[in-house]
């Protein structure tokens, strides 16, 4: 009896199983139900060959068009030549070196049509695939067994490997699906119905070997619905949970320090401060700990939202804690918030306002003195705000009585760190996470779905606009010219500017340099140790320019900040240390050079540095990328939007999704295979409120055991560890 939990080495014998497990991590017949074809090649509709990258493993469905074969090595070897093409204009080269190269040269003749895959090569400007391996579809009789394979109209391609290639996955599948009884269907009949969908035997079958594309359709919704499901349930599950969790209310204090804050605020809150600010009030006020994100466009004003959410709690006799990502940021915030609370923090200093409480501020550059300081008014209280990095995680840094946690820019961090900082409560802390980094609705739904999630849109009075423009630096070299003088023109009208590289340039660490480069025989990314000394010496000789990147001792990161914020340095060349929370209202100008390396959002961040008073801002975004390709496109979305929702989506588009149960911190594969946070907005949303429906009867599922047990599978312990602590 063949379930979906037999071997493969049971199904399909020893060497199968050990290359489908060695090459594709794919070990039980559910392994392989599961490995779900990337796309379906029509007859008669082919691949683009022209949109292949070279070093990209494909597989092509293309017809023979030229086959040659010549002598070579003094002619005792061989090789043949095969161009392949499309009905699109796109071309490959196929090559096969050896001897005897006849009966090849037979089967590859000119007008069969066939499936071929390996790595796209490129030699002398075209493209090739070197010794791939091929399956012909043809109907004439020598046609190998794996044809039947693709007997129908819709020929599935899987993700495969070079040595397991999609004909051998796919005859593998077919074995298995005449072999295999079907799992139970674990979705109650009644969910089933609500969404038309259909059995999982039916999908499982259709999606590997469609009847048509409307069954593929309604196999591949049922399967999506199955992972939107699981991440759903396990969300609401989990925020069902919360909501029964202890925490220690909170509660506003009339004649506190929040009402003397408010009342020396030098502007007005705008309407969504205020809006986004009782939502919080109320969630601080609960039994039930908050757990809530504050997402909001760059200027948008979440700190000074989050700075009266921990006045709340410090009136109510707690302590809040603000965990940044570095040094840097967490040192600005430090004397942001002690220069906001002015007197109101400087409790047992002469000018201290009545109730007055202290600002801490704890990072790992700290001296023995200070840190010690730091650890006592921490420790006995007095500190009822904390400012620090990941040195708030470490052992010995104790709170008297943690009531909130606020984790500013949240994706800089793993969820073990966010979360022991959290466990420093003697109960849940309320928890409050801010992005600047605008969250598309289906991520927050599906990422964030059990937390509340505010969202601050408007920016307040006196923020001025900023314009963006792609500098084409190869094409046009006396644009980027003309970019340094405009740093120029706006020095001398008494404003700073930014110059941002990728790369740090000291080559035992970039560790700030981004993802997004590319190695193609591209020069590497410039860098600010380069940059600074040529800036100086060049262009922008006579102006005072400071560095600064991550590699800096703490202290000189700070006296640089200073010296900047303070004017004494026209022009910082720096990484994306600057990247968040840096406020400079007399900045006003920044250049991105090489801005192809950085995504959509870094970019969006980048740019919310400057802009910040009342002149206006504008961001130049330096690159050598050409019209038309990814890269360039990518540059002009930005230049086009300071929509920050819609640069998100863009980025989403073209950075692909990754794994949003965690994967992408811990580098394995996506569990969700099939379902698109961006294409599917409309059946996650579905799933929700099935999901929310369904625990309402039933918390922990106890009447539905294959769904809980369905669930666990896609969604494990680690998984649903890793939605809990998010």
């Amino acid at each position: 009896m063949t379930d979906v939990d037999t071997p493969l080495t049971k199904v399909l014998g020893g060497n199968t199983a050990k290359a489908l497990a060695t090459h594709l991590d794919l070990h039980t017949a559910g392994d392989l139900l599961y490995h779900f074809p990337r796309r379906y090649d029509e007859r008669g509709d082919h691949t683009d060959m022209r949109s292949l990258e070279v070093g990209e493993d494909v597989t092509v469905m293309a017809q023979v068009r030229v086959s040659n074969k010549r002598k070579i090595r003094n002619g005792s070897d061989e090789m043949l030549e095969v161009t392949v093409g499309d009905d699109m204009g796109g071309q490959l080269m196929l090559t096969y070196f050896g001897r005897r190269q006849t009966w090849r040269e037979r089967e590859l003749r000119p007008g069969r049509w066939g499936l071929f895959a390996g790595k796209v090569t490129e030699f002398r400007g075209k493209r090739q695939l070197n010794s791939p391996q091929y399956v012909l579809l043809s109907d004439e009789g020598e046609a190998s067994e794996e044809i039947e394979e693709f007997a129908g109209a819709l020929i599935p391609v899987y993700p495969a490997a070079a040595k397991v290639p999609t004909w051998t996955i796919a005859r593998c599948v077919r074995v298995v699906l005449d072999a295999a009884t079907m799992p139970e269907d674990p979705l109650p009949g009644g969910v089933r119905a609500h969404g038309g969908l259909v059995d999982l035997a039916t999908a499982l079958r259709e999606i590997h070997r469609p009847s048509s594309k409307e069954d593929l359709y309604r196999a591949r919704r049922r399967l999506k619905w199955d992972e939107a499901f699981a991440v759903q349930l396990t969300l609401v599950q989990r925020k069902h949970r919360a909501a029964s969790w202890p925490a220690r209310p909170r509660r506003q204090r009339e004649g506190g320090l929040l009402a003397a804050f408010d009342a020396t605020l030098p502007y007005e809150l705008t309407d969504g401060q205020r809006t986004v600010g009782g939502e919080i009030a109320r969630d601080l006020a609960t039994a039930h700990p908050m757990h809530r994100l504050l997402q909001g466009e760059v200027g948008s004003g979440k700190t000074l939202v989050a700075v009266r959410a921990m006045l709340q709690v410090v009136d109510a006799g707690g302590q809040a804690a603000m965990l940044a990502p570095t040094e840097v940021l967490a040192a600005q915030h430090y004397r942001g918030i002690a220069e906001l609370l002015g007197p109101l923090g400087r409790a047992g200093e002469l000018d201290s306002a009545d109730g007055a409480t202290r600002v801490a501020l704890v990072t790992g550059s700290l001296g023995a003195a200070a840190r010690r300081r730091a650890l006592e008014e921490i420790a006995t209280g007095q500190a009822g705000i904390v400012v620090g990095t990941h040195a708030l995680l470490y052992e010995g840094v104790d709170f008297a009585d943690l009531g909130l946690v606020v984790v500013d820019e949240q994706h800089r961090f793993g969820v073990e760190q966010r979360d022991a900082l959290r466990a420093k409560g003697e109960q849940p802390p309320h928890v409050l996470v801010m992005t600047a980094t605008p969250i598309p609705r289906t991520v927050a739904m599906t990422v964030y779905g059990d937390l509340e999630v505010s969202t601050l849109s408007q920016l307040p009075r006196g923020r001025s606009p900023i314009a963006s423009h792609v500098v084409p630096a190869a094409d046009k070299p006396a644009f980027l010219e003309r970019a340094w003088q405009r740093i120029r023109e706006e020095v001398a009208a008494g404003h700073q500017a930014y110059v941002v590289c990728p790369r740090i340039g000291d080559t035992s660490s970039d560790e700030d340099a981004p993802v997004e480069t590319d190695d193609n025989g591209k020069r590497p990314p410039v860098a600010v140790l380069d940059v600074a000394p040529l800036l100086s010496d060049g262009p922008l000789h006579g102006l005072r320019l400071g560095v600064l990147h991550g590699k800096l001792p703490a202290d000189e990161k700070d006296t640089v900040m200073r010296a900047f914020a303070g004017g004494k340095i026209d022009v910082l060349v720096a990484t994306t240390v600057v990247e968040v929370g840096v406020n400079v209202p007399n900045a006003t100008v920044m250049v991105v050079l090489d801005a192809e390396r950085f995504g959509v959002s870094q970019l969006h961040q980048l740019r919310g540095r400057v802009g910040r008073g009342s002149a206006p801002g504008l961001c130049l975004l330096v690159t050598e990328a050409p019209e038309g390709t990814p890269a360039r496109e990518r540059l002009d979305a930005v230049a086009s939007t300071t929509d920050g929702f819609r640069l998100a989506e863009i980025d989403l588009e073209q950075r692909r999704e990754g794994d949003v149960l965690g994967a992408t911190q811990s580098g394995r594969r996506s569990h969700l295979r099939l379902l698109s946070l961006l294409h599917d907005t409309k059946l996650i949303n579905e799933a929700r409120m099935e999901a929310i429906s369904l625990v309402e009867e039933d918390p922990e599922l106890e009447r539905h055991p294959a769904l809980a047990a369905s669930v666990a599978a896609l969604v494990d312990e680690e998984r649903a560890e890793y939605l809990e602590k998010g």
